[in-house]
Parts: structure tokens; C-alpha cells; sequence
């Protein structure tokens, strides 16, 4: 399943989208027109998480009204849908794409809650995003970490192994315990999402979004980081044959791209903890 969120102009500006779904004539659906960008597996899946406004900008109080929810049908062999892949540097695994809807018909029953309130639903779906990649970002970094570790204890030179020097050993171990830090910062973030939920066994009405947010956002952030770290560390200890396909750490450090551009960059994080947390003035 694809979720429809993020489009080329708007990037973080979530709510000026320009995607729209339109009411058709005879009331037994909506036409959707626009376009979305780092679709994930939108070559292979049949149903979309879409999030497209039905309101004006201009016709709606406050920007966050008039976005509406839709789980439609992904068909592409059906008029007015269309996808093209996007090549990317690491995460081939996982097709990316734009996709681009020109008049595309959905039924009536693809909304989900009410018409114009979809900003209120895609919202609870942001803090679980970003505890997600900063669980993707520390599995990148603990095995980068273990692939160095291994070649260090293995690739000897002048009559000792790599790793018995310094300075192998000290750049990894100090990103070892950034790591065990940022997995920590984890751990907090999906323990209070999971109790913030009704309906969990340890549900605590207590926690409030906001610090889930903080908590989220910040794990994200210092996952991503120690993550970067550490592949890059990893690469650079393994000399030229961390530059090797071979030994796959290349391609660790090439995926740990995403969790620092994504869902959201690590700018915007430290505007978020700048404003909501520290209470300074908002910088843009």
C-alpha cells in the first residue's frame, strides 16, 4: 500500500498541496489531479493512502481545512494515473516514484472520516514515521559497525591486525556508544507512542502528543546521525575496501541518507525542538 503525501512544489509545506479530488457531476465520486513525488513501491501495489484537498486554500479558514483522506484504488492500466520510477543512490530495493493523476476517478466510499479533515488523520501517522527510520538508521550503523570490526580483526598489516591500532578502534567504539545512546532516544520515543494510544495495555492518558512529538522527532534525529557516523567511520576504516561493493558498507553509508532527509530534514527538527521545546522565536 502507497501513502500519497509529499509533492514536488510543496515538500515539508504540507498543507499548500495542489493535488485536488473534485466531486464529479453525478455525486458517485471525486477526480483527482496533481501530482506525487517519492512514491514508495507505486510499480508494484494496488491501493494508495491519499491525501488530495477538497476545499480551496483560499475558500478555508485555516489551512489545515479542507484536506480530505482517501484508500483508493492504485490501477495503472486505468486512464488518468501514471508513474515514473526515479533512480535513486541507495535504496533500490524499494522502487521510488512520481505520480501523476490527470482526472483520475475514484468512488464516493474512498474517503475516509470526514470531507476536509484529513490533515487531523495524517497527522497521527508522523510521529510512528519517525520513530520507524530511526530504527532503519540504527540497523544500518550496528552493521556497518560489525562488517569494520570484522575486516579490522582480519586485514593485518605490518605483521598486526588494523584493529589493534588506535586509531581503527577508538572511531568505532565512540560511534558504538553513540549508537547504544540514539537507540536509547528510540526505545523512549516508541514506548511513549505506544502508551499515548487508546487501547494499548499500558496506555497512559497522560502523555500528551507534544511529547511524543519530541520524543519522535529528536530520536529520529540522533538515530540518523549516529548512524551516519558510524557507516562512514566503518567505510573509512576499512580503507579501499570499505570503497568496494564487496563488503556492502559503501552501500550502508549510501542508505543512510534517507533517514537524515527523511520524513522530514534535520533543519526542520531542530526548528521544531527550537520553538516547541526551548520556547525561541520561529526562524522562518
Amino acid at each position: 500500500m502507497l501513502q500519497g503525501v509529499t509533492e514536488p512544489n510543496t515538500g515539508l509545506e504540507t498543507l499548500k498541496l495542489k493535488t485536488t479530488a473534485i466531486p464529479t457531476p453525478d455525486g458517485s465520486g471525486y477526480k483527482l489531479s496533481g501530482q506525487k513525488i517519492w512514491i514508495s513501491s507505486a510499480q508494484v501495489a494496488t491501493k494508495m493512502v491519499l491525501l488530495a484537498r477538497t476545499t480551496p486554500l483560499e475558500e478555508v479558514k485555516k489551512p489545515s481545512e479542507g484536506l480530505s483522506m482517501f484508500y483508493i484504488d492504485f490501477d495503472l492500466s486505468k486512464p488518468g494515473l501514471e508513474a515514473k520510477r526515479i533512480k535513486k543512490m541507495g535504496g533500490r530495493a524499494v522502487d521510488a516514484n512520481q505520480v501523476f493523476f490527470d482526472g483520475y476517478e475514484i468512488s464516493k466510499d474512498s474517503l475516509i472520516g470526514e470531507e476536509g479533515q484529513g490533515f487531523k488523520i495524517i497527522l497521527h501517522g508522523m510521529n510512528a514515521e519517525r520513530a520507524l527510520l530511526a530504527g532503519e538508521a540504527l540497523g544500518l550503523g550496528y552493521i556497518a559497525l560489525k562488517k569494520a570490526s570484522q575486516y579490522a580483526k582480519e586485514r593485518v598489516v605490518f605483521g598486526r591486525p588494523i584493529g589493534q591500532n588506535q586509531a581503527i578502534q577508538h572511531p568505532l567504539a565512540s560511534a558504538y556508544m553513540h549508537l547504544e545512546a540514539a537507540k536509547l532516544a528510540t526505545y523512549h520515543a516508541a514506548r511513549l507512542y505506544d502508551r499515548s494510544t487508546p487501547g494499548h495495555k499500558d496506555y497512559d492518558p497522560s502523555i500528551t502528543q507534544h511529547q511524543v512529538g519530541v520524543a519522535c522527532n529528536s530520536a529520529k534525529y540522533v538515530a540518523a546521525e549516529a548512524a551516519f557516523v558510524a557507516c562512514e567511520r566503518s567505510v573509512m576504516s576499512m580503507g579501499g575496501m570499505g570503497y568496494a561493493a564487496e563488503y556492502h558498507v559503501e552501500r550502508y553509508l549510501r542508505e543512510c541518507f534517507v533517514p537524515r532527509l527523511a520524513p522530514v530534514s534535520r533543519e526542520m527538527i531542530m526548528n521544531f525542538v527550537g520553538e516547541k521545546v526551548l520556547g525561541l522565536p520561529r526562524s522562518y
